[in-house]
């Protein structure tokens, strides 16, 4: 397999962007929030009420400066239906630590629902698991 990264555009000078959250559809924000605070380890970033039936939700792994994940509560039938199934069942987020073993033991012991066991890749250890949804995400500890 041929490595096609792209290196940067690497001008200082324009403006600049950053990918800042991805949302993730979900049945109950108390529910989402409860599996990603205490199953996942995740801190709370925000959440604010904006109506009756809507809530601004951000969740993200504790001193995380990347990307936060939006917690979305589904408002109609067809958001509803996609819940677990955004990406038609292939991987859809990648998810990093620094510790592999600590942290996949932290999860199994809090019960996450791995689809396999634990592997060593060419870009580092590597699980895939679903969350309470069926999302599916990728363990990574970067080699």
């Amino acid at each position: 397999m041929t490595d096609t990264t792209r290196s940067s555009n690497s001008n200082t000078d324009g403006p600049h962007q950053r990918l800042g959250q991805i949302a993730l559809l979900v049945r109950d924000y108390d529910e989402a929030l409860d599996y990603f605070i205490r199953t996942l380890g995740f801190e709370c970033i925000k959440d604010t009420v904006q109506s009756e039936t809507k809530r601004w939700v951000v969740v993200a792994p504790p001193g995380s400066t990347g990307m936060h994940v939006l917690l979305a509560k589904a408002k109609n039938d067809a958001e509803t239906s996609r819940i677990g199934d955004q990406t038609g069942g292939r991987v859809f987020l990648f998810l990093y630590t620094n510790d592999f073993k600590a942290y996949y033991e932290r999860l199994r012991l809090a019960g996450v629902d791995f689809t396999e066991e634990p592997r060593q890749e060419a870009y580092g250890h590597v699980v895939v698991f679903r969350d309470l949804y069926g999302n599916l995400w990728d363990l990574i500890e970067r080699a």
